[in-house]
């Protein structure tokens, strides 16, 4: 039994210099992070993994056979890749475990985006004449919201669909703002047209096509309004939360996260929404959330179910598309709600909202 002993013994001592030299390999490795955020380099390098395993396996000399080193050293990578992952999340500008408190976004109406109550913002997918977005502006008003969304310019699929009006658009829904006090939300897709989008718009949007237009979202991040980012259309969540930190890193902290569905195989609705995306940026970032339920299912039928599950997993609020005759719109005309649609939805939504105050 001595002999037995001394050789288990000889293993416990081996394992704490293994373990000790993975203590090693996991500061270098944060080290090693640390640099890669500094210039930019992606975290994981197939390339360097590959390089590696190949040393190992050609200095093995046993008792274990390649596929046991390949499998333990595949492992350590992975966790080394994940350590530095951890690291560089902690010094993103959008993270949480930066910044443990919620961004909360101020108006100048009195609406906070962020806070504790959940909040709405419905409108128009675009402007197209006054009368249109006054119908919807009055309702609105009438149901004391404070936000107003409307599109004057419109990134389409085909060049020959409806571009929207432009800035003529604009000067619509600052007057809806200056008549009813709602505050505008509208989408940009030039970055010059920053300056002349700030007479009239209180929210700049970035739509889900512009989601990783990183000079766009520079321009943003320069602007001293808040910005409601939506995710691309076939954006991973990390990615989504690095075009945040284009804003952030350029100066502007007043930005709203938006979901609004994927693109996926499935086809019975317009996209598929990413429900669990909302506690996952919840957790991960300190920004408010909002869901577009009419982007994300393109179904009437089915935007109550899923706003009451988007305030559920914990979103701070619920877009979606509302027109006073939606068979005539020109954009989106099967998607949106008309106001007697709307007054239904808004009723049952909004006694959904209050279980949270």
């Amino acid at each position: 039994m001595s002999e037995l002993n001394n050789l288990r013994n000889r293993i416990e001592e081996i394992n704490f210099s293994i373990l000790e030299l993975l203590s090693e390999r996991g500061q270098i490795a944060k080290k090693i992070g640390q640099e890669k955020l500094k210039s930019g380099t992606d975290i994981y390098d197939p390339m360097r993994e590959k390089e590696m395993l190949n040393r190992l396996l050609e200095t093995n000399k046993g008792p274990y056979d390649d596929n046991v080193i390949k499998q333990l050293f595949k492992e350590i990578f992975k966790a080394s890749t994940e350590l530095q992952q951890s690291e560089n999340e902690k010094h993103l500008l959008v993270s949480r475990k930066l910044k443990p408190e919620d961004t909360v976004v101020s108006f100048d109406n009195g609406a906070k985006i962020g806070d504790k109550e959940k909040i709405f913002v419905f409108g128009p997918c675009s402007v197209e004449s006054y009368d249109q977005v006054d119908a919807v502006a009055q309702d609105l008003a009438a149901k004391g919201q404070k936000f107003i969304r409307g599109g004057a310019f419109k990134p389409r699929t085909s060049p020959y669909d409806f571009q929207g009006l432009g800035e003529e658009g604009l000067e619509i829904l600052k007057e809806m703002n200056k008549k009813y006090g709602l505050n505008v939300v509208s989408e940009i897709v030039n970055p010059a047209h920053f300056e002349m989008a700030d007479l009239y718009v209180d929210v700049f949007q970035i739509g889900a096509r512009n989601m990783q237009n990183f000079e766009l979202l520079k321009e943003a991040g320069r602007s001293n309004k808040p910005v409601l980012l939506k995710r691309g259309l076939s954006a991973t969540i990390e990615e989504f939360i690095y075009a945040a930190e284009y804003i952030h890193s350029n100066g502007n902290s007043q930005i709203i996260l938006c979901e609004r569905g994927i693109r996926t195989y499935e086809k019975a609705t317009r996209n598929t929404l990413d429900i669990s995306a909302v506690p996952i940026l919840k957790q991960g970032t300190h920004l408010p959330v909002l869901v577009d339920v009419t982007h994300s299912t393109g179904r009437k039928d089915i935007m109550l179910p899923v706003a009451k599950a988007a305030l559920a997993v914990g979103a701070d609020g619920v877009m979606a598309e509302v027109h006073p005759d939606p068979a005539v719109a020109l954009s989106d005309a099967g998607q949106q709600m008309d106001l007697n649609e709307f007054d239904y939805f808004f009723n049952e939504i909004d006694k959904t909202r209050q279980l949270y105050l």
